[in-house]
Order: structure tokens, then C-alpha cells, then sequence
């Protein structure tokens, strides 16, 4: 197996719960090398979605489909960004000092701000999609997935790494991406999408340009915007403020591309 196909195992292992070929040998440093893929990762877990939504809508009503699409996409994922996202708030919404935001993090368990901010933000997600066009969702759910995730490896790049736990999980990734990597994976995010919108538009769909430029835009000011709050309240990131970037720039994009469109018939 050549080293990139295996980094890019490494990133969809690391990521989702889809099964992935046994790795005779593992070097540890596999893992920060391997978040180059981690868009393209998005990528894969968005046609994942796709091809869930696609096989329920043709039975169910839309907003039934989007449920269940949500649902299968937190299997694959082991809603790994949506726990991240969550013990973020918790930490974030309950402690007063730096330390404390980072012990509350680090708690296993689920508060009253997680639980809060994981309901609205599944709501949301939920009723924004199902407020899209037929024409925009495709577009937008491959496409949010991809950018929220390079968004998110962008605090790799940009913001330390604060925990000073030996065991913490996210400790490989500290100062292991740099801006110009940073801006590679990106681009690979950007090469698998190349084959995906030319299928999509092969048979005469056309690409809403203005809601994936919106889309992207909202993602990024959203993702800028927490990383500069985590840098004041931290000092930096934690593994689950990955998450938690991932999850509200998705939810930008989303809101985003639904900003630019007429959504008062919703999917069609």
C-alpha cells in the first residue's frame, strides 16, 4: 500500500467507523500526517449522507429522509464532531477561568449548555436542510461536509494546541500542520469534489454558484470567529474544539447557501 493511500486510511479510520483495510504496522506519526485527507474525508462521509437521503426519499417524506440521513451519518461518524461540539459547549458555557473551560471539557459527561447546544444544533441542521431546494441540498451537503472539516483542521494550522495531558487524544495534532499544508488539504478536498459536480451536472442540473459562495463565505467567517474566541478564552484549541468548529461551520454553510435561495417550497 503506497504512503498516501495509507495516510488517507489513517484519516477515514480516525474519523468515521466505515471499515477500512488492516494496517500491518502503525507509526504514530501516520495520525498528524494524515490530516491533509481529512477534507477529503468530508467528502466521502457527504455522498455516504447522499446515498442514504437519496434511498429514503424515494418512501418517506423529505424531512423523514433528513432525519434518517442525520442518523446514519452519526453512525458513520460515531458522532464524533457532535460529542466534540458538545463537551465544547459544556466547557465553554460553564467555566469562568481557563483551567476550568478545559477540565469541564474533558468530562465525559454531558451538561445542561451541551445538551442545550446539541438539540438547537441537530434543530437547526435538521430544518435547514430540509428548507433547501432540491437543486441546492445535493450540492450542499457534499459540500459543507468537505469545508467544515478543512475549516476546522485550519486551528491545527493556525491556533496551539492548549492540553498538557500526555494521554490526551488530540496531542498528535498540535504543530503538526502548517499554513501551506493547511492549504493543500484544501485543495485535495476540492479535487474530489471535481468528479462529483461533473456527474452532477452531466445530465443538465446546473451548480448554484451563488449558495456554495455564500455557503463557503458563512462557513469561514463562522469558523474565523471561533477560532478567534477560543484563542481569547483558551489561549488555543482542544480536540474538541475541532469538533465544535466543524459542526457550526456545516451549519453556516448550510445557512449560508440557504440565504441566496427561495426556500418557501423546500425539497421538492
Amino acid at each position: 500500500m503506497s504512503r498516501q493511500l495509507r495516510l488517507l486510511c489513517v484519516a477515514t479510520q480516525f474519523l468515521t467507523r466505515l471499515p477500512m483495510p488492516r494496517l500491518r504496522e502503525f507509526d504514530p506519526s501516520w495520525l498528524s500526517q494524515s490530516t491533509r485527507y481529512f477534507p477529503l474525508v468530508g467528502v466521502l462521509v457527504g455522498l455516504a449522507n447522499l446515498l442514504v437521503w437519496w434511498i429514503a426519499s424515494r418512501r418517506l417524506p423529505a424531512s423523514v429522509a433528513i432525519g434518517l440521513m442525520m442518523a446514519v451519518s452519526m453512525l458513520f461518524t460515531g458522532a464524533f464532531h457532535e460529542d466534540g461540539f458538545a463537551d465544547a459547549c459544556d466547557g465553554l458555557g460553564g467555566g469562568n477561568s481557563r483551567e476550568r473551560v478545559l477540565a469541564i471539557m474533558k468530562d465525559s459527561r454531558i451538561g445542561a449548555f451541551g445538551a442545550v447546544g446539541l438539540i438547537l444544533m441537530l434543530g437547526l441542521k435538521w430544518t435547514t436542510l430540509a428548507a433547501l431546494p432540491s437543486a441546492v441540498f445535493v450540492q450542499s451537503v457534499v459540500a459543507s461536509h468537505m469545508l467544515s472539516r478543512w475549516y476546522a483542521i485550519g486551528l491545527i494550522a493556525f491556533l496551539p494546541y492548549v492540553r498538557e495531558d500526555a494521554d490526551a487524544k488530540s496531542r498528535p495534532f498540535g504543530g503538526a500542520l502548517s499554513g501551506g499544508d493547511w492549504t493543500l488539504s484544501g485543495v485535495l478536498g476540492l479535487v474530489g469534489l471535481v468528479p462529483l459536480a461533473w456527474a452532477y451536472t452531466r445530465n443538465g442540473a446546473r451548480l448554484d454558484w451563488a449558495a456554495l459562495g455564500a455557503g463557503a463565505c458563512a462557513a469561514a467567517a463562522v469558523a474565523l470567529a471561533t477560532g478567534l474566541y477560543l484563542r481569547r478564552r483558551i489561549g488555543g484549541y482542544t480536540g474538541d474544539c475541532l469538533g465544535a468548529v466543524q459542526q457550526l461551520a456545516e451549519l453556516g454553510f448550510l445557512l449560508g447557501g440557504l440565504a441566496t435561495v427561495d426556500s418557501a417550497h423546500g425539497l421538492t
